[in-house]
C-alpha cells in the first residue's frame, strides 16, 4: 500500500482515548461532530475519504478475489443492501463534491467516481445492474466495511455484510448470528450488560438516526487484513516482534470509528466499521498520545490485553512510550 502522508494522517487520527486506563464501554455519541485532537480533528462527516481512499479500495479488491466469502448476504437482505447504496452514495457525494457526482432520473442512476475514474448506471432494486450486486459494488466505493443488522424476533441479527478488514473475526463465519452471539467472545462486556444495553439501543434507534462509537486494539504491521482467515500469515508477528528493534515501526495502534445508521426504508441497521492504523513511531510525535497511550497499555486488565491479541507485546509497547 502506498502511505499517505504523514501529517495529513497524524491529523485525521481518530485517537480514542480520553483517560489514563480503558474498560468496555458502550461510548456511543452522535455522529457528524467534530472531534478535536491534540493533533487535529476527526469525525466532521459520516464517511471520510482520505489520502488513502486509492490503496484501500485495491486492497479490497484483492483480498475480494482471494476470498469472495468476505461478502456475505441472506436472500432476504436485498432490500437493505440496495438502501445502504442510496443512503451512502449521496454521502460520497457530500464528503468529496469535486470527485464525485450522483444524477437520479426515477430508479435509475447515475454515478461517477472521479478518484477512481469509474462510472456507473444502475436500476434501484435490479442486482444485475451492478456487478456483483449493490453490496459489492458499494464496496467498491467506500473504505469502510459494511454489516446490515436485520431486526426479528426482539434481537438484532448479522445477516449481510462485507468486511475485508476485520480484526481477528470473519463475516463469514458471523453471518445469520444474532448480536449477543457475535459478541460472546468479548470479556467483561456480559457480566456488566455492555452488549445487551447496546443492542437494547440499537433496536430503538428510528429511521434516519446516526451514531457513532470508536474501539480500538494493536496490529503488527500495517496491515488491515486480520481476519480470523488469515490468522496464519499475522498470528506469530505478535510473539517475534517483541524482540524486534524495529517494533516501534511495527507496532500500530488500530482504531475502528463505528457509525451506526438505521435505513430508512429497509429498517436494517447499517453497521459501518472505518479502520485507522498509526505506528507508535507516528503516535509518538503528538506527546499527549505517547504519554496516555502508555499508561492505558500499562494499566490495562490480563484479560483484556489477551481479547484483543497484545499481551506479547503490550508491555514492551508502554515501556518505549514511556521512555520517550
Amino acid at each position: 500500500m502506498t502511505l499517505a502522508p504523514l501529517t495529513g494522517r497524524v491529523a485525521g487520527f481518530p485517537f480514542p482515548f480520553s483517560s489514563d486506563s480503558y474498560r468496555y464501554a458502550t461510548n456511543v455519541e452522535s455522529a457528524r461532530r467534530a472531534v478535536v485532537t491534540a493533533a487535529g480533528a476527526w469525525g466532521a462527516q459520516l464517511l471520510d475519504v482520505d489520502d488513502d481512499y486509492a490503496s484501500e479500495l485495491a486492497l479490497r479488491e484483492e483480498v475480494l478475489a482471494a476470498d469472495p466469502s468476505r461478502c456475505q448476504q441472506l436472500p432476504h437482505m436485498r432490500v437493505a443492501a440496495w438502501d445502504a447504496v442510496t443512503t451512502l452514495l449521496p454521502e460520497l457525494v457530500a464528503a468529496r463534491p469535486d470527485a464525485m457526482s450522483l444524477r437520479r432520473e426515477g430508479d435509475r442512476w447515475e454515478w461517477r467516481n472521479g478518484l477512481t475514474g469509474t462510472s456507473a448506471s444502475f436500476v434501484i432494486g435490479d442486482d444485475d445492474s451492478l456487478p456483483g450486486g449493490p453490496l459489492r459494488f458499494l464496496g467498491s466505493q467506500i473504505q469502510d466495511d459494511v454489516v446490515l443488522l436485520d431486526q426479528r424476533e426482539g434481537s438484532l441479527w448479522a445477516d449481510a455484510g462485507l468486511v475485508t478488514f476485520a480484526a481477528d473475526w470473519s463475516m463469514g463465519f458471523d453471518v445469520g448470528m444474532r448480536f449477543l452471539e457475535v459478541h460472546g467472545p468479548v470479556p467483561r462486556v456480559h457480566e456488566a450488560g455492555v452488549v445487551q444495553r447496546a443492542e437494547q439501543f440499537l433496536m430503538r434507534l428510528q429511521p434516519g438516526d446516526e451514531y457513532r462509537r470508536t474501539n480500538w486494539t494493536m496490529t503488527v504491521d500495517r496491515r488491515l487484513d486480520t481476519s480470523t482467515e488469515t490468522y496464519p500469515e499475522w498470528g506469530r508477528d505478535r510473539r517475534l516482534v517483541v524482540e524486534d528493534p524495529a517494533l516501534p515501526d511495527r507496532l500500530h495502534l488500530r482504531v475502528e470509528v463505528q457509525h451506526l445508521v438505521r435505513l430508512g426504508v429497509s429498517g436494517a441497521v447499517c453497521f459501518l466499521i472505518r479502520t485507522y492504523l498509526l505506528s507508535l513511531r507516528d503516535l509518538a510525535t503528538v506527546p499527549d498520545w505517547r504519554r496516555r497511550f502508555g499508561a492505558v497499555l500499562a494499566e490495562l486488565p490480563d484479560d483484556m490485553a489477551e481479547y484483543k491479541g497484545i499481551s506479547r507485546f503490550r508491555f514492551a509497547a508502554s515501556d518505549w512510550l514511556a521512555a520517550g
